[in-house]
Parts: structure tokens; C-alpha cells; sequence
């Protein structure tokens, strides 16, 4: 149905859960639905996590003046724990993998597409958080590198409400031929059946 498949969990990491100013407040909501389908294929799962430069002058471009405003967020400032993933999630990895960036498609380096390649995958069923940046990035350029992606609805989070759902809309709208969005439930049905 699906062709070889893994699952990218999109930066679910404590600097987003715990009380910093990049915090989203959904991704308590959707903590319980990422969890079931890392529980039961944590070993097709990938986390990707977003990791700040350690001082804003390291960063190239205008990600400087980025990590100028988010000062409080680089490594110097923010303890190195809050980089990592939400403790019920770690506890799958090995067998799932982390692969870490620097901005927020996991795809710039091309070492996450490398990996897929080498593993013939053909579809991406992305979760995580936020909807409306990180998960946006994910999705489109899993579009153009030609995967099939699955977005699911109700397993991906943002900040807010306005934009997470002009996302999902955008998403759902002009990539129907390469993409589909579900619930979780439907999908897990989807690759039981």
C-alpha cells in the first residue's frame, strides 16, 4: 500500500514542551497519538531534532540575526538537556535514529535523504511539531525529493491555531497527487490491514 515507509517525528524535544519561549502548547495534546506510532514502529522511526547554534554570532546568514532576537534559546544560554527529545520518546531510540539540523528542513544536508535512499523508502509519515514551519519544511521537501508524504492530522502541532490549520490546508489542497493527511487511528488500521 504504502511501499517501504518510515516514520519522521518532527522535533518533539523538551525546548518546545517545557516552559521556554518556544513553547507549543499543543504538543501535550499531541504527545499520545506521536507515542503510539513510535511505540509500535519505533524501529522505522526517525526524530529529527533543531538544534541552535551555540552563540548567535556562530550562526551564517540571517540566521544571526534570528539567533539575535532568540538569544535566550543558543546553546550558551539554554541548558544542553532542553535540546532533547521528550523523555518518553527517547526511550525508543536505539531502535529509532535522530538525525539533527541546523534549520528547519531536516533536508539541507542531504544526509536524511541519503539515508532513506539507501533504505529504498517510498513514503514519509510525518508527525510533530510545529505544522505550520518544521513540519511544513519536512513535508514539502519530502514532495520534491519525490516521496509520498502522510501528514497526520491529528499527531502534528503548532503554536497556532490560525496557521497550523492554513497548513494543513495548503498542504492538503495543492499536493493531493503526492500527499495524503489522516488520522492517526486510519493509519495505524492502514498498515495492520
Amino acid at each position: 500500500m504504502y511501499g517501504e515507509w518510515r516514520h519522521i517525528c518532527v522535533d518533539m524535544q523538551r525546548m518546545f514542551a517545557e516552559d521556554t519561549p518556544w513553547k507549543v502548547g499543543w504538543m501535550e495534546r499531541v504527545s499520545p497519538q506521536v507515542l503510539e506510532v513510535v511505540g509500535r514502529h519505533a524501529e522505522r522511526t526517525i526524530f529529527s531534532r533543531f538544534l541552535p547554534p551555540v552563540r548567535s554570532a556562530d550562526a551564517e546568514g540571517l540566521w544571526r540575526a534570528y539567533y539575535e532576537k532568540w538569544w535566550m534559546m543558543t546553546g550558551e544560554h539554554l541548558p544542553a538537556e532542553m535540546y532533547g527529545l521528550l523523555p518518553e520518546l527517547a526511550a525508543f531510540t536505539p531502535p529509532a535514529i535522530v538525525f539533527d539540523k541546523r534549520t528547519y528542513s531536516p533536508w539541507v544536508d542531504g544526509r536524511l535523504n541519503n539515508y532513506l535512499k539507501r533504505h529504498d523508502v517510498e513514503t514519509l509519515v510525518i508527525t510533530g511539531g510545529e505544522t505550520d514551519v518544521c513540519v511544513l519544511a519536512t513535508a514539502l521537501g519530502a514532495i520534491d525529493l519525490g516521496y509520498r508524504a502522510i501528514i497526520l492530522t491529528d499527531a502534528v502541532c503548532s503554536g497556532a491555531d490560525e496557521t497550523h490549520d492554513a497548513s494543513l490546508k495548503l498542504l492538503q489542497s495543492l499536493f493531493t497527487a503526492q500527499m495524503d493527511a489522516m488520522s492517526t487511528e486510519a493509519f495505524l488500521s492502514a498498515i495492520a490491514g
